[in-house]
């Protein structure tokens, strides 16, 4: 019977032992994310004064309306080099009175270069290894051709319509501001920019054929998912609201329900790109 009992003993501590050394632990991947030390800037890369809010819903909710939007760029500081989203509206603008579109449907302007900006965190144009756009219209692309030896992650339908017939004479693109991105890296779909999962583009159609997102994981703030132009202030948001002129509607509405269901459950904090009050309250870095 004693011996039955040391047996017994003896299980129960190696059972015990097995258990302990089976513990569920993060996995690699989730370790690896935590432990990168990633940064995130913003800077001001002009503002939009949208003189007929109306152009921003299908029909006329916001009809007699206006609103000045934000128009900001990004900087995302990995240890495995640096990823630029956006660069503003066109860099002509600086130093000139605003300028306001023939049909008066907008004014804009831009204070500071892209150049001078990104000088102050001790970053120049060639230290920047990508550049990726949340779509291609021309308040997002006008100081691209700084940036001529980083890779363009740029979503392959994009880019098929940057170079086709279809952008000629569109108003809300200059291709000629990004002309002088010549390493292409076409995507098809989401990408994961430093293979860590610290840093993915999301494949967002609707604004425009190609449009996409960018969420950053940050080691103290969390995830941070810069929208693009999913929405363009936060009654959009609210409301969910389309502007009559995306590439398209119901490719807008599909991707707004998953832009917010991709955000649930990353818990990430959105940062609606054009809102003024979301762009002020931002600090200038999150980490």
């Amino acid at each position: 019977m004693k011996q039955l009992f040391i047996i017994a003993t003896l299980l129960c501590f190696v059972a015990c032992k097995d258990a302990e050394t089976k513990e569920v632990k993060p996995s690699e991947a989730e370790t690896e994310q935590e432990s990168v030390k990633v940064e995130l800037y913003k800077f001001d890369g002009g503002q939009v004064t949208a003189n007929k809010l109306s152009l921003f819903s299908e029909g006329d909710k916001y009809k007699g309306e206006s609103k000045t939007l934000a128009d900001g760029f990004y900087l995302i500081k990995h240890p495995k080099g640096i990823l630029l989203w956006d660069t503003g509206l066109p860099e002509n603008l600086v130093g000139n009175e605003p300028y306001t579109t023939p049909d008066g449907g907008f004014t804009i302007t831009r204070k500071d270069s892209i150049v001078n900006q990104l000088a102050t965190v001790n970053v120049t144009p060639e230290d920047v290894n990508y550049i990726a756009f949340s779509h291609i219209h021309f308040d997002h692309t006008g100081a691209a051709n700084h940036f001529k030896n980083s890779e363009w992650l740029v979503q392959d339908s994009e880019y098929k319509f940057a170079n086709g017939d279809s952008i000629k004479g569109n108003s809300f693109y200059a291709p000629a501001s990004f002309s002088e991105l010549k390493k292409v890296v076409q995507l098809s779909g989401d990408h994961d920019v430093f293979g860590d999962g610290t840093v993915i583009i999301k494949n967002m159609p609707g604004h425009t054929i190609g449009h996409q997102v960018l969420m950053v994981s940050l080691p103290e703030t969390g995830n941070v998912l810069l929208s693009g132009d999913m929405y363009h202030f936060e009654q959009n948001r609210e409301e969910s609201v389309v502007p009559q002129f995306n590439y398209s509607i119901p490719q807008s509405k599909k991707s707004i329900a998953e832009f917010e269901e991709f955000a649930k459950q990353n818990n990430a904090k959105v940062i609606i790109q054009h809102d003024a009050k979301d762009f002020s309250e931002m600090p200038a870095v999150l980490n």
